[in-house]
């Protein structure tokens, strides 16, 4: 596998032209199964088995898991200033930078347990959306691109999902990759 394999394994994010409300459907109960899936996957490992990168100077298992608790966290608050304010900028977060605190030591257990509630409410707000809602946007600053949150519920189905594939590479490589 290459590294930009490794790095995308499932490909990189495209908007599709029209967002159909089968895919609005399918993108949620993305982002709904994300906890569960994540839980299921690493319930067994073990603190080394954590330690697994999912490519060469990638992240471990533990911190994509820590990682997407704080995405997903930033994420919901995104899109609650988008419901209540127009047109509003949103501020972006060194993620790499964050990867290396230190509460991304933490057991995975307090992230799961983050993301779950975090996805619970999440999806109440997603599935009640009217379409006006839908069309609601936020600016996102670093991209210099707008977003509706119909696009950003893409954006983040395709982030949960790409991130849990890490994970299961990580554990198909052992995070060996020689």
């Amino acid at each position: 596998m290459t590294l930009e394999q490794l790095k995308y394994p499932i490909g990189i994010f495209i908007n599709p032209a029209e967002i159909t409300p089968q895919q609005l459907k399918t993108w949620t109960k993305d982002i709904a199964e994300l906890p569960a899936k994540i839980s299921n996957l690493t319930k067994d490992l073990s603190e080394e088995e954590l330690s697994w990168q999912y490519r060469p100077e990638g992240w471990t298992i533990k911190q994509v898991i820590h990682h997407l608790a704080d995405s997903h966290m930033n994420s919901i608050i995104r899109f609650k200033i988008a419901l209540t304010e127009e047109d509003p900028a949103i501020r972006g977060y060194d993620e790499t930078a964050w990867a290396q605190l230190d509460d991304y030591s933490c057991d995975i257990n307090q992230s799961l347990i983050l993301l779950e509630g975090l996805h619970h409410r999440w999806i109440k707000l997603i599935e009640n959306f009217s379409e006006n809602e839908l069309q609601k946007t936020f600016y996102h600053p670093e991209r210099k691109q707008k977003f509706t949150l119909k696009t950003a519920i893409g954006m983040y189905a395709w982030h949960s999902n790409h991130h849990l594939a890490h994970i299961e590479q990580a554990i198909k490589f052992q995070g060996k990759f020689e």
